[in-house]
């Protein structure tokens, strides 16, 4: 019975997980800029891949496989972040453009007229 259950929970989350990577490739593809897409791909490829190692857990119990998981895991939601924010930063200041439809703080400075290439230039230099 409990092993009944436990390939039932383990399908459920390899399904959610396989979906939300899916999801992420998808993201990937269909968004407009990259500031989206690497938003897709970090969100939904980390939680997507937190699913699936679950699965694991629920398929192969042990203390080793748990244990392995959680490293995965904490590794994930740790590098994750740090990558999508540094491809975001590279992209805002070599100057990649918005999407139109993307809502911008004109009052922010490094939004204000002329401020984005003021900056490229005087680093340039």
């Amino acid at each position: 019975m409990l092993e009944t259950v436990l390939d039932i929970l383990a399908a459920i989350a390899l399904v959610a997980g396989g979906l939300l990577c899916f999801a992420a490739g998808l993201g990937v593809v269909r968004f407009q800029d990259v500031y989206l897409r690497m938003h897709a791909a970090t969100k939904a490829g980390t939680l997507g891949l937190m699913f699936i190692a679950l699965a694991l857990v629920f398929a192969a119990p042990g203390l080793e496989i748990v244990i392995k998981v959680i490293l995965v895991s904490v590794f994930m939601i740790i590098t994750a972040p740090v990558g999508s924010h540094l491809i975001g930063r590279a992209a805002f200041r070599t100057g990649t453009p918005f999407w139109q439809g993307t809502g911008v703080d004109a009052n922010c400075e490094p939004f204000r007229e002329g401020a984005a290439e003021a900056r490229r230039s005087a680093e340039r230099d």
